[in-house]
């Protein structure tokens, strides 16, 4: 099997034997993709400087196996580096998808969000809300879209002056106990369904929800970026 010149980035690398990486690839249409990057650790090696995240590149890489042998890699285009608190959340962008997308399983769609993500991030655009729709995005291209307009039980339309408890893989129950802790507002939700994070409430609830969610899909491991973040 021969792909190339294909759009990718680079989400991790490790060191593979004396000289070489490998190294995990997002891929435009061909989803994650592992390959061995042979002397890429070499002075003089041809990939010198360019097997680095968050650097759009075109990619070639040939194999019948799972882990693939790269092939030519060519900048796609000059960007700018990310820096500071927008560098961590790259990390993180990337960390996600490291644990939640199966290999060789295409995602055309989280592509040009995590593309779109690593735009805002450059660009300098509120962290918080840019990290709140990816993650949505996220959950929704992988199956694990969450219903956020209305309850799983009767199928009634969530209320805004409600409060409402989430049951993991299925959705949302209205719950009117007093404990607040582990509820989130009827009107934090339909915000979070129509895209509209625009107030510091809804953003808190939003991290909150994605957090409890993401975690029970990513399980008991702890996401080291996230720790870095914190």
């Amino acid at each position: 099997m021969r792909v190339d010149k294909e759009k990718a980035f680079v989400l991790h690398r490790r060191p593979y034997r004396n000289t070489s990486f490998i190294v995990e690839l997002l891929t435009e249409h061909y989803g994650r993709v592992s390959v061995v990057a042979r002397s890429a650790r070499g002075v003089k090696s041809r990939y010198r400087g360019q097997l680095e995240s968050f650097i759009p590149l075109l990619v070639s890489w040939t194999g019948r196996h799972e882990l693939k042998n790269l092939g030519n890699i060519e900048l796609l285009y000059m960007s700018a580096l990310l820096q500071g608190e927008a560098l961590m959340c790259g990390f993180y962008l990337n960390e996600l998808l490291m644990r939640l997308l199966h290999p060789h399983d295409p995602h055309p769609r989280v592509f040009s969000d995590y593309q779109q993500a690593l735009d805002g991030l450059l660009e300098r655009k509120p962290i918080e809300p840019l990290l709140r729709r990816f993650e949505k995005y996220l959950l929704d291209e992988l199956g694990y879209g969450l219903t956020l307009h209305r309850e799983f039980k009767n199928n009634s339309p969530i209320n805004p002056e409600a409060f409402y408890r989430y049951i993991p893989d299925r959705g949302f129950l209205e719950d009117s106990s007093g404990d607040h802790s582990q509820l989130f507002s009827g009107q934090s939700l339909l915000a979070l369904h129509d895209d509209e994070l625009n107030s510091e409430v809804v953003l808190k609830d939003a991290k909150r929800l994605m957090r409890w969610v993401l975690s029970f899909y990513l399980g008991s491991k702890p996401l080291r970026s996230r720790e870095l973040l914190s």
